[in-house]
Formats: structure tokens, sequence, C-alpha cells
């Protein structure tokens, strides 16, 4: 036994669109063009495949794929259509059968302000009654959170969720408010339970760096095969490549940025070392003259 079992009973309907896909992809050799951590890319291939969603979203909140009955973006994009960052939201809105709000984004670049920001999505996405509304009408929202590193490196999780809690007794305060991580890193502490919804299937295929990988869990997972198809058919479309290497362009830009930030730190801290060094060197000094100054002062009173 592999730890895994078919987590979902997937409709012959929905087999068929599988079938529909198209097995172009499946001559795709090589490196990937685009890595599937890029955000446009992230964006795009659930936008674009309303099945791969339903199968992600399933996966991750451990649904059976019949309960979902529906699941819609409610902030979709132009697909190809020229972003930057003031018009490009990272973080995709999403509607889980009429009742369930989602926000779910890919983070690629640790900005170390995540925990921060997964609050502010999630408590915009639970501030959700009209005006008037009773309290007990809002509805459920979930932050689901995909980091391409490790959000808290003392406690590394794969798949960790967070409630609001009772700190004595660990009572519930409320279970329509929670915050998932997935960290794509630590792949190898999947547990048996995130392995029975292929979970660990997914954060592979975000993490895929050659068309032989996909191929490798697209023989494991129908949705896995799926998303891989609709990958490839969205870096064979020109704009979308152009959006996603803009994305690239800008990573590495903010890693410059965090980099030189990060020597800048060093070197601060570093010259705050010397300076307390020097300091004590002072005050050691200073104190040695008060003495001397004392002898002085005693020895010219005899």
């Amino acid at each position: 036994m592999d730890g895994h079992s078919d987590a979902f009973d997937i409709s012959e309907n929905s087999k068929s669109n599988i079938m529909k896909a198209g097995k172009e992809w499946l001559s795709a050799t090589g490196p990937l063009n685009i890595p599937v951590t890029n955000d446009y890319l992230f964006r795009a291939l659930l936008q674009r495949n309303n099945y791969v969603l339903k199968g992600l979203i399933c996966s991750l909140l451990h649904l059976p794929y019949e309960e979902v009955k529906s699941v819609d973006i409610n902030n979709p994009i132009i697909l190809g259509e020229s972003i930057n960052d003031k018009s490009f939201f990272l973080d995709i809105s999403i509607t889980l059968n009429d009742h369930t709000l989602i926000n779910l984004e890919m983070q690629v670049i640790n900005e170390h302000n995540w925990p921060e920001r997964s609050l502010s999505y999630l408590c915009r996405t639970f501030d959700n009654l009209n005006s008037g509304a009773d309290y007990i009408l809002v509805k459920p929202a979930v932050q689901i959170g995909l980091l391409n590193f490790t959000l808290f490196p003392d406690y590394p999780e794969f798949y960790s969720t967070y409630q609001f809690l009772n700190v004595k007794n660990s009572t519930v305060y409320s279970d329509k408010i929670r915050i998932c991580v997935l960290n794509l890193t630590r792949i190898d502490l999947a547990s048996e339970e995130d392995k029975r919804y292929h979970i660990d299937y997914w954060a592979s295929l975000f993490k895929a760096n050659t068309w032989e990988e996909l191929k490798m869990i697209a023989k494991q997972d129908e949705f896995i095969n799926e998303a891989s198809a609709t990958i490839f058919q969205l870096s064979q479309e020109q704009l979308i490549r152009m959006q996603c290497a803009a994305r690239e362009d800008y990573y590495k830009r903010q890693r410059t940025v965090q980099h030189m930030l990060e020597n800048q730190k060093e070197s601060i801290e570093h010259l705050t070392k010397e300076n307390a060094s020097l300091q004590s060197k002072v005050t050691d000094l200073q104190n040695e003259i008060n003495i001397l100054q004392q002898k002085l002062f005693e020895k010219s009173k005899d």
C-alpha cells in the first residue's frame, strides 16, 4: 500500500470530460517552460478548468466530489490580458456550493508577512453579510495558502489548519472561519490523511520541473491528468506565456531586492555588534581613567 486510496467518486460524465481534454501533452518531454508555482499560470489553470478547480478544493477541504455542486470564481481575469501589480489580484475568490467563501492564493516568495496577510484576506472574506442581515446568516470563510516556503521553520508541516480556539480547553469558538496552509517544500511530511485525499499529489504537481514528472503523477490521479493537459494547453498560448514570463521577471526582481535587504541586515547586525564591542571597550577605558584619576587625586592630597 502507498498510503493512498480513491478519495473521490468520479462520475462517468467527469471521466468523459477528461478524455476530451486531448492527449497532446503526453508527447511533451523535458523541462517545463513555466513553473507550475507561477501564480499567473496557477490562476489561469483554475479559471480555465473548473473540473480541476473542483478537484483541488475537494482535496484540500476533504470533501467527497459528489457533494460539490458548484465552485465559482468570483474575481475572474481576462486571460492573456496585460497586467500590472495594481490590477492583478493574486488571490482567487471562490464560492463553494453557493454557501462557503474561499480565498485561495499561490505565494512563491516569502515576504515574512503571511500570517498577517492571510488574516487580512480571511477577515475580508468573512465580512460578507448584506446590510441588515442577521449575523447567524454569515457564510463560512476559508483562506487557503499554497506556500513555496516553510511558514514556521521551528514547526515545519506539510498541510496545516488553523482555527479560532479557546486557549485553555481548545474549544472551537466558531467553525465558520479557518486558515489552511499547504507547504509545497515539505511533501516529505505528508500525513496518511493528506495522502488519502491526494494532497501530496497536488503538491507534487505544483513542484514538478519536467513533463516526465507530471506524467508519473497523472497516472495515479485523474484530476492531475486533467490539470497537466490544461497546463500544456495554456503553455502553448503566446499571451499566457508572456504574462507568466512577466511574473517570473517580477519574482527575480523581488528576490534580488530581498537578497539586498538580507545583506544589508547582516551588515547592520555586524556593525551593531562591532559598535557594541567598541562601546564596551570605551566603557572599560573610561573606568580605568576614573580609577587613575581617583588615585591621582588621592596622591595629590598626600
